[in-house]
C-alpha cells in the first residue's frame, strides 16, 4: 500500500513537471510568434507609408510639363500591384514572402527609373514640394530596412524556441511551424556594374 502511494505521488509530480514544461514552452512560442507578427506589421507599415508617398510623389511629377507618361505610368502600375499584395501576419509562408518581396521589388525598380527620368527636369529638381518628397522617401526607404531587419530578428528568436530540442517535440503538437524571413532581393549578392563614362 505504501509502495503504490509513493509511485502515485512519483508519477504525479512527473506529470505536473511535464506539464508545467509544456505550458511554459506554448506560452513563450505564443509570445515570440506575436512579436514576429507585430515586426511583420511594422515591415508593412513603412512600405504603407512609402506607397503614400509615391502617391504624392506622382502628383507633383504629373503638374510638370510634357514629363515622360510611360515612366510615370509604370509607377502607378507598379505601386497598385505593390499595395494589393499583401500577407496575412498568420500565413507569413516562404511562398506568400515571395510574392510580396517581387511587388516592392517592382515598386522600387520603376521608382528609381522615374528619379532617373526627373535629372531631365530641372524644374521638377528645383520644386521644394518634390524635393521634401525625395527626402521622406529616402528616409522611409531606411526605415523599411530596419523594420525588416527587426522583423527577421523576432523570426529568428521564436525559429531557436520552437525548432530546439526538446521543444520541437511540442511545437508540432501545439501546431508552432517555421516562420518565413524576409531575404535579400535575387542578385543582391553580385555587386553592381558601375561604367563611369567621361564625355
Amino acid at each position: 500500500m505504501k509502495k503504490g502511494l509513493i509511485t502515485l505521488i512519483i508519477l504525479g509530480v512527473l506529470a505536473f513537471v511535464v506539464y508545467q514544461w509544456a505550458v511554459g514552452f506554448n506560452n513563450t512560442a505564443v509570445e515570440f510568434e506575436a512579436d514576429a507578427k507585430t515586426a511583420w506589421s511594422n515591415v508593412e507599415s513603412a512600405y504603407q507609408r512609402r506607397n503614400d508617398l509615391i502617391g504624392n510623389l506622382v502628383k507633383t511629377v504629373q503638374g510638370a510639363a510634357d514629363f515622360e507618361r510611360g515612366t510615370l505610368t509604370d509607377v502607378i502600375e507598379a505601386r497598385a500591384k505593390a499595395t494589393s499584395t499583401t500577407i496575412d501576419a498568420n500565413n507569413l509562408s516562404p511562398e506568400n514572402m515571395a510574392q510580396f518581396q517581387e511587388a516592392q521589388n517592382g515598386l522600387t525598380g520603376a521608382l528609381g527609373k522615374l528619379m532617373v527620368v526627373v535629372e531631365r527636369y530641372p524644374e521638377l529638381k528645383a520644386n521644394q514640394n518634390f524635393l521634401e518628397l525625395q527626402s521622406q522617401l529616402e528616409g522611409t526607404e531606411n526605415r523599411i530596412n530596419v523594420e525588416r531587419n527587426r522583423y527577421n530578428e523576432k523570426v529568428n528568436v521564436y525559429d531557436i524556441h520552437t525548432t530546439k530540442f526538446p521543444g520541437k517535440l511540442l511545437a508540432g503538437m501545439f501546431g508552432f511551424g517555421e516562420m518565413a524571413r524576409y531575404k535579400a532581393d535575387a542578385g543582391s549578392e553580385n555587386a553592381p556594374d558601375v561604367n563611369f563614362e567621361f564625355n
